[in-house]
């Protein structure tokens, strides 16, 4: 396994704050690794802990597809997607592309905090 990871971070609205508290709290590992995600999450990450977060476009807009694409292209090593179980998405097709492509691609994905902490701490038992 890589040393330096690259790790997309996204999150629908509901988990937004899920997913800012859980970077915070991990903030020290993450700033070993190169961090994106899309429009709003990607912002919101980087305003409330100071990490340097790649933006793609927002999720809606075309950012899922573009992470899924960077996934495709061996860009990205892990996904941490704090999805809405309970929200019904107006762009649920692209959700669904992007987990699938995840998928395919056979990269480590988190849609909840206690699956990204096991992530994590793989990734340090491994260095």
């Amino acid at each position: 396994m890589k040393k330096k990871m690259n790790i997309a971070l996204i999150a629908h609205d509901n988990r937004k704050d899920d997913l800012v508290r859980w970077v915070q709290s991990h903030k020290s590992e993450l700033l070993r690794h190169d961090l994106c995600g899309t429009g709003t999450t990607s912002k919101r990450i980087a305003d409330a802990t100071g990490l340097s977060v790649k933006g793609y476009m927002s999720g809606p807009l075309g950012g899922d597809q573009q992470i899924g694409a960077a996934i495709a292209q061996k860009e990205i090593d892990m996904l941490i997607f704090f999805w809405d179980p309970l929200t019904s998405q107006p762009h649920d097709p692209d959700v669904k592309a992007l987990l699938r492509i995840a998928v395919l691609y056979d990269i480590p994905t988190a849609s909840n905090p206690s699956t990204a902490d096991l992530m994590l701490k793989a990734l340090a038992f491994s260095e």
